[in-house]
């Protein structure tokens, strides 16, 4: 399981904006070949992205998200043949409504991953934002062990039918929904972009109120969202505590040669200790980021 409480879009035909969103305080980059690309210039965007990801990415200490065009779309092969290599983490795939979607596009990540020679796996980060995909969600988030994590996509989600995005009980609908299902498989959850970035304070509210029902994190438009997201999506103290003592017990587990063993009554294994990881970083980025802001003495 990956925690990270920021993605950063950015789009796949802005080169120039590559680095500077590497460098930002986002824990994630997703560099976008779908909807924030005119259709002319798709190859061009999939050309500089995939260019970029595998001699430079590396350099960086972000998660790595391409999202790609559907699994629907002509686009979609040539997409994760050119993407899949060094310095990709996550495929971030829209518009996904069954298992075989994701199915499709495991077939496609295996295919592309065996002449990069990589060593480690692609995960994969699908987008709720049909109703179909909706009322299907669990099935979708239990497909494969790639799927890496849920997002939502509200804008596709609601406008089409007339409904306001902006509509408290629809959007909370959806996001508890999601939620449960991404509960149900194990993996976090992580809320749509919002899009006026001028309204700080309806942002504050939007997230706070995915993050009450237990989303890991939010995505970004615009670097100024980034260090309000950061704050409201950082560890809990409780889930801080937990963390400690998973790493802690780890320790002296593998000191007595366990390979699983129990926190407070809770199974851990390996993905639960690199969860735990993940939670220590990210609260460390944050204590980071305060004393950088002089939020912290």
């Amino acid at each position: 399981m990956f925690r990270m409480r920021t993605k950063l879009f950015v789009p796949g035909s802005r080169p120039e904006l590559f680095r500077k969103a590497a460098l930002s305080a986002a824990d994630a980059v997703s560099f976008d070949l779908e909807d924030a690309v005119a259709a002319d210039r798709k190859i061009e965007a999939r050309n500089a992205v995939a260019g970029f990801l595998h001699k430079h990415m590396a350099d960086y200490q972000k998660i790595a998200i391409v999202r790609v065009n559907p699994v629907a779309s002509p686009l979609f092969s040539a997409d994760v043949a050119g993407v899949v290599g060094v310095g990709l983490h996550v495929i971030s795939l829209p518009k996904v409504e069954s298992q075989e979607d994701i199915k499709h596009a495991v077939a496609a990540i295996e295919s592309a991953e065996k002449p990069a020679g990589l060593n480690r796996k692609i995960g994969l980060l699908p987008t709720i934002e049909t109703p179909k995909g909706l009322r299907l969600v669990f099935e979708i988030a239990s497909a494969d062990k790639r799927v890496v994590g849920l997002q939502i996509g509200f804008a596709d989600l609601f406008l089409p039918y007339g409904i306001d995005p902006e509509d408290d009980v629809a959007s909370q609908n959806a996001r508890f929904t999601v939620r449960l299902a991404a509960a149900e498989v194990g993996i976090p959850a992580f809320d749509g972009a919002f899009l006026n970035v001028m309204d700080e304070s309806a942002l504050k509210a939007e997230a706070k109120a995915a993050r009450r029902i237990g989303f890991s994190g939010k995505s970004c438009i615009h670097p100024s969202q980034i260090p309000v997201l950061n704050d409201i999506f950082s560890p809990l103290p409780e889930e801080l505590a937990f963390a400690t003592k998973v790493l802690d017990a780890a320790e002296q587990a593998e000191a007595r040669g366990l390979g699983a063993f129990t926190v407070d009554g809770r199974m851990v294994d390996a993905p639960v200790i690199e969860y735990a990881r993940a939670v220590i970083s990210i609260a460390n980025k944050s204590v980071a980021e305060k004393k950088k802001t002089g939020d912290l003495e």
